[in-house]
C-alpha cells in the first residue's frame, strides 16, 4: 500500500550542491518545483538538470541565484533568460546519448524529481506524457521523489516503475500542461508543409516535432497512405490522421502496428488518446533516437527546423549567434537515422525570413552559432519557396539550390556573396 508524504518533508532530502533531475515536458512536476524553491534559503548551488521544461519555473529568478544552478540539457523558454545571464548553463548533447551520461556516472544524480500516474493493482506507476530521458535518472539517481497525479496518463511501453522503487511519493492532483496544435498555421507553413508533404511518400515512417510546421506537414498528409510514426516527440497533429486511418503504422519494422515515441506534449485529448492504449508506446530516448533503430523502418523521414542555414547547408538550430535559444536535442539523430534508411529523407523546414523579415538563409552563419546538422548531414532544405536537394552537391551547386529557397528579396544579396566566395562561378539567374 502506497504511503504519501507532504512535499516539505520528501524534499528536506536535497542539500546544497546536489545535481538533482527535473522530468520535463508535459510531466514537469511544478507542484514539487514550487515547494522546492519556498526551500530557497536553506540550500545554494543545487544543480537542476532537464530537457525541455513546462509552466512556469520560479527557481530560473534571479532572486535565486544563490540556491539553484541551472545546468539543462535543452534551454527551454522559460530558463532562457536565466542561461544567458549567467545564472545556468548548457550541455550540448545528443538526446540519445543522455540516458547513457546518467547510466555511466558522466552526470551522476543525487536526486531525482518525477511525476506519475497513480500505481495499478500490480503497484507500477507509469512515466506517463514522458519516458525520453527520466527513465534513465529514475534508475540512475540515489533518492527517487514522486509527484503522483490521477491526472497523468497512464501511458505503456519502458515508463512503469513499480511504487517500491521510489524512495518518497507525493499525492497531488493538478492538470498537465497543455499546447494546442494547429490553430496558428500561417499561409507561409502550410506552404512549407506542402513542399514537405509532397516528399512524403505512402508507407513512410515519420518524425515531427511540435510547432506551426510539423502541424503543417501533418495537415497536407490527408491524402497519403498507410504511414506509420516513430517519433522523440508526439503532438496533438498526429490524431486525425489516425483517426481516418492514414496513419496505420503497419509497414515499420520496429514496434509494427504500433505509434512509438519518448514524449509528448499537447491538449487533454492527446493525454486521453494514449492513456491505457495499447497502440502506443511510450520509451527510452536512447531506444527511439538511436539512428540504428531509426533506420531500419522504411522510408524513414524526418521533418525538422532551424533558425538560419548558410549557403553551404550548414544548420544552425539551437543558437542565435551566441544567444542559447534551445539545444541540439533529436535533431542529428533522426537526420542521419532518416539518411541510412532504405528510402528515407531527412528534411529541415524553415520560413524563408524571420518575423522581422530577415533572411534565414545565410551567406555565412551569425558569429558563434551552433552548428547541429553538418553540411555532410543536410540533404533536403524546404522553405515556403520550394526544396533544396543538396546531398551529393558540391558547394557552388549548394549555395545556388539554397538561394532559389530564399526570400526573393536576399537573392541579390546572397549571390553576390556567392560569387565573392566562390570565385569563377557564375550563377544561373532565375526568374523571379
Amino acid at each position: 500500500m502506497e504511503k504519501y508524504i507532504q512535499a516539505e518533508e520528501a524534499l528536506k532530502i536535497i542539500k546544497p550542491k546536489d545535481r538533482v533531475f527535473i522530468h520535463g515536458g508535459a510531466a514537469t512536476p511544478r507542484f514539487l518545483l514550487k515547494k522546492l524553491t519556498e526551500r530557497a534559503s536553506e540550500l545554494y548551488d543545487v544543480e537542476l538538470m532537464s530537457i525541455s521544461l513546462q509552466g512556469e519555473v520560479s527557481f530560473a529568478n534571479a532572486l535565486y541565484k544563490d540556491s539553484f544552478k541551472i545546468n539543462s540539457l535543452f534551454v527551454s523558454a522559460n530558463i532562457r533568460e536565466a542561461v544567458n545571464a549567467g545564472r545556468g548553463d548548457y550541455i550540448p548533447a545528443f538526446l540519445s546519448e543522455i540516458p547513457g551520461m546518467f547510466r555511466k556516472k558522466i552526470l551522476p544524480l543525487e536526486v531525482a524529481l518525477v511525476h506519475v500516474s497513480p500505481p495499478d493493482k500490480h503497484g507500477y506507476c507509469s512515466l506517463g506524457t514522458s519516458v525520453d530521458i527520466a527513465l534513465a535518472a529514475v534508475q540512475s539517481a540515489q533518492y527517487v521523489i514522486a509527484q503522483v497525479n490521477p491526472q497523468m496518463p497512464r501511458t505503456l511501453g519502458d515508463g512503469m516503475v513499480h511504487i517500491n522503487h521510489f524512495n518518497a511519493l507525493v499525492y497531488h492532483d493538478e492538470a498537465l500542461p497543455e499546447i494546442s496544435s494547429g490553430k496558428q498555421m500561417s499561409e507561409i507553413a502550410m506552404r512549407i508543409g506542402h513542399h514537405c508533404a509532397q516528399l512524403i511518400e505512402d508507407g513512410s515512417t515519420i518524425q515531427a516535432g511540435i510547432g506551426s510546421i510539423p502541424d503543417a506537414v501533418l495537415a497536407n498528409l490527408s491524402a497519403h497512405k498507410e504511414l506509420g510514426v516513430h517519433t522523440e516527440m508526439f503532438t496533438d497533429a498526429v490524431l486525425p490522421l489516425v483517426e481516418v486511418g492514414i496513419i496505420t503504422n503497419q509497414h515499420k519494422k520496429k514496434y509494427r502496428g504500433k505509434i512509438a515515441a519518448a514524449f509528448m506534449l499537447g491538449t487533454r485529448k492527446l493525454y486521453d488518446f494514449v492513456n491505457d492504449n495499447p497502440g502506443v508506446v511510450m520509451l527510452g530516448i536512447d531506444y527511439v533516437n538511436d539512428p540504428s533503430i531509426i533506420r531500419q523502418n522504411p522510408k524513414a523521414t524526418a521533418i525538422n527546423s532551424a533558425l538560419e542555414v548558410d549557403i553551404t547547408g550548414q544548420v544552425c538550430a539551437d543558437s542565435l549567434g551566441t544567444y542559447q535559444y534551445s539545444g541540439v536535442g533529436g535533431q542529428i539523430d533522426y537526420m542521419r537515422g532518416a539518411a541510412l534508411s532504405e528510402g528515407g529523407k531527412p528534411i529541415i523546414a524553415l520560413p524563408s525570413v524571420t518575423p522581422k523579415g530577415i533572411s534565414r538563409i545565410t551567406a555565412l552563419l551569425k558569429p558563434g552559432a551552433g552548428v547541429v546538422t553538418t553540411r555532410a548531414h543536410a540533404h533536403y532544405i524546404v522553405t515556403e519557396y520550394g526544396t533544396a536537394y543538396l546531398y551529393g552537391k558540391n558547394m557552388r551547386q549548394r549555395a545556388k539550390a539554397l538561394i532559389e529557397i530564399a526570400h526573393p528579396n536576399h537573392r541579390e544579396e546572397l549571390e553576390k556573396a556567392a560569387f565573392e566566395r566562390f570565385k569563377n562561378y557564375q550563377f544561373e539567374r532565375t526568374n523571379y
